[in-house]
Order: structure tokens, then sequence, then C-alpha cells
């Protein structure tokens, strides 16, 4: 259930009505300041409601892009997999660590400087 909203969240958010919206909610706010004389309620409708949505999203956006991302890792160990010549050491390398990443990395740097 969670995933489904999630992914309509974020396609949702990502939309220009979105943002045109949450434009005219800040602009209206902001007009109505003299209405409320710029007290202290006034204000806080505007940052708690920007720090609870805001609070909110990280974790909608943090898990569409989790999923976009293990998407493309498996693509690219497809990839690798299935090309002649490729090193099968990097099929499922975001999981290595980093010490492990960095040889690799000086690896790939000797070979093209080596032309192999």
């Amino acid at each position: 259930m969670f995933e489904r909203f999630a992914a309509w969240v974020s396609h949702a958010t990502g939309r220009p009505l979105a943002f045109a919206m949450a434009v005219l909610l800040v602009v209206v706010w902001a007009l109505s300041g003299p209405i409320f004389g710029y007290n202290d309620t006034w204000q806080l409708i505007i940052n708690t409601s920007t720090t609870v949505l805001t609070f909110w999203m990280v974790f909608v956006l943090q898990h569409t892009q989790n999923k976009d991302t293990k998407a493309m890792e498996l693509k690219l160990d497809e990839l690798i997999r299935k090309l002649e010549g490729a090193d099968d050491r990097l099929v499922g390398i975001e999981d290595a660590a980093e010490d492990t990443l960095d040889e690799l990395k000086q690896d790939e740097i000797r070979s093209a400087t080596t032309g192999r």
C-alpha cells in the first residue's frame, strides 16, 4: 500500500500543477498576513505546514529513489553479464565496501591509461 502511495505522491508532486499550487498557497498565506496582523499563529501555520510536509516527503521520495536505483542496478548488472569482455566483478558492486570500490577504480584507471 505504501509503495503505491509513494509512487502516486512522487508522480503528482513532480508535476508543474503541484508547484503552481504550492506557490499559490504561499502567496495566499502571505497576502493573509495583514488580515491576521502578522501574528505568531499566522507564522506558525506556514512553518508547521512546510515542516510536516517536508518530513513526509523525505520518506516518500527516498522510497521512490531507492526503488529506481535498484531497478537501474539490475539493468546494469544484466548488461554487464551479457556484454562480452565486461568485468563480472562489477555485478552487484553497489554492495561492496568502500575500499573495494577504490581498488576497482584504480584498476579502471590503470586499464584506461594502458589501453587495456
